[in-house]
């Protein structure tokens, strides 16, 4: 497993501690969900990349750029 160093404010570091809250837990829930999401953002950024294909040319030919 790899190994991620963070560094927060110690003002943060001591509100985590007072509620009890495990910041590692918290990272790996985030970083999990991201994974889910993954083939989601991919699909979406894929369709806007099809959908702005051409577009700079067609701009282009109408002189707005």
């Amino acid at each position: 497993m790899a190994e991620i160093t963070i560094e927060i404010p110690e003002a943060l570091k001591e509100k985590l501690r007072k509620e009890r809250i495990n910041l590692a837990m918290v990272l790996a829930r985030v970083i999990k969900q991201l994974e889910e999401e993954k083939e989601m953002t991919d699909w979406s950024v894929k369709l806007q990349h099809a959908s702005r294909k051409g577009r700079f040319d067609e701009l282009k030919k109408k002189g707005l750029i």
